[in-house]
């Protein structure tokens, strides 16, 4: 089963994609093991776990941290991934444009 989740990648604006809901084609978008970072109830952020370890390129800002490599941002229900509803892809993207100045970084 797909899923439609928000793609934000270094250097690029937020996008909408597809993505089977299995673990290897999460792990293949992120290019590695996945970690989760819950952004709200309903929507959890989805990046490589060893990312930073394995250098890869700066991304966005989240909070204190940077994040690095490619994420992506999912609906959750329960302990299950879902489909980002409108409101969410709308949300997160306009939280993670290049523009944003609470979420860019300078590289």
């Amino acid at each position: 089963m797909n899923i439609k989740v928000l793609v934000v990648e270094p250097g690029k604006e937020p996008y909408v994609s597809e993505l089977t809901n299995e673990l290897k084609p999460m792990q293949e978008l992120v290019g590695g093991y996945i970690e989760t970072v819950t952004l709200s109830p309903d929507a959890v952020l989805i990046c490589n776990e060893e990312g930073k370890l394995n250098g890869l390129k700066a991304n966005r800002r989240l909070g204190g941290d940077i994040l690095v490599g490619t994420f992506f941002i999912s609906g959750t229900y329960g302990e299950d991934f879902i489909s980002l509803c409108g409101y969410d892809i709308k949300k997160y993207t306009k939280l993670f444009e290049l523009g944003n100045a609470e979420t860019s970084i300078s590289v």
